[in-house]
């Protein structure tokens, strides 16, 4: 039995001993004074916003937790089979605690445990993903942190940047079904707006280039929500886009500095933080995560440019922007 779930037997049997002796100031210090907890994390590949996520994680539970905890780190390079033998392995080793960073980490994870707690970090929403009953009460082992963005305002910003956009392409993997379900929110703006728009999806990295060519021979500008398989290809966007004269408003700051003229991001450093705190509950207080709604990070949402690319495309930025810094 992991040790969040035998937190309240130890609480009763530690109130019967101290009933049982008189109350012996030696049963004043807790059962779990000398507790220690191995927590196993699955990244799910290597990009700024993802190992950001998992910096903050680390640092918030070693404040929390101290020399208490200690992390073992897969990262899983993007494939999806390695998050499936990550997951196997941390069960294996019955680890207290996983933490599952990003949509494919975090199904993994999922898959293989119904009983060690997962909380998730980088995942968009976890209905789609398949991993809870719903977001307001997971009714699984899994719980953590949401990293959507107002997607509306991230349109309202593309608009005010391009205001003579005509046809905004959408492009991301359709591998990805947070992707898909933030794709969706944004056709639902530029229905709002009267802009037209149309989908390219890639299905995986080889299709990137091909995919992004189509898109900016069609579109006048390119809208592309977080994605893990875009974020490990923004290289090949700029590429294809900056030379096209086509502006692409992204999801996040990493995508943003590798391909993008603007975003509107939260910080992936806090939702590691949030998730952590999460983690921190579950482990020392025996939180039960089916009952721990899915968190969002509200604070610190900021409109940011990349000034390599604006002036690559000559568009002048507001002055109230913050510019990504290298």
């Amino acid at each position: 039995m992991k040790k969040w779930m035998k937190m309240t037997a130890t609480m009763m049997v530690a109130a019967m001993a101290l009933t049982a002796c008189g109350g012996n100031d030696a049963a004043d210090d807790s059962a779990d004074a000398g507790e220690t907890y191995t927590v196993g994390i699955i990244q799910q590949l290597e990009h700024p916003a993802l190992d950001a996520a998992t910096k903050g994680f680390e640092d918030k539970l070693t404040e929390l937790l101290g020399d208490k905890v200690k992390f073992d780190y897969q990262n899983a390079q993007g494939e999806q089979t390695n998050c499936t033998t990550i997951a196997t392995k941390f069960v294996s080793n019955d680890v207290d605690l996983i933490m599952a960073n990003a949509t494919t980490a975090l199904q993994a994870a999922a898959a293989a445990t119904g009983d060690i707690p997962i909380v998730g970090t980088s995942v968009t929403d976890y209905k789609t993903a398949g991993v809870v009953d719903s977001n307001e009460k997971p009714g699984r082992n899994v719980t953590g942190v949401s990293d959507l963005a107002p997607i509306d305002q991230q349109i309202q910003l593309l608009m005010k940047l391009v205001p003579d956009t005509k046809k905004v392409g959408i492009v991301y993997c359709s591998a990805e079904p947070n992707s898909a379900y933030q794709a969706k929110l944004a056709e639902a703006e530029l229905d709002k707006e009267g802009i037209a728009w149309a989908e390219f999806t890639a299905a995986d990295s080889n299709e990137v280039q091909s995919v992004v060519t189509k898109a900016v021979g069609e579109c006048d500008a390119l809208y592309i929500p977080t994605d893990n398989t875009i974020a490990n290809n923004t290289e090949i966007v700029k590429n294809v886009a900056v030379p096209a004269g086509i502006p692409v408003v992204t999801g996040e700051e990493g995508m943003c500095s590798g391909c993008g003229l603007a975003t509107l991001s939260i910080s992936y450093y806090d939702l590691g933080v949030k998730a952590a705190e999460m983690a921190y509950e579950i482990l020392t207080n025996g939180a039960d995560p089916a009952q721990m709604a899915i968190g969002y990070v509200t604070d610190g949402i900021t409109e940011k440019y990349n000034a390599d690319i604006a002036e690559a495309l000559n568009i002048t930025i507001p002055e109230d922007m913050v510019a990504i810094e290298n």
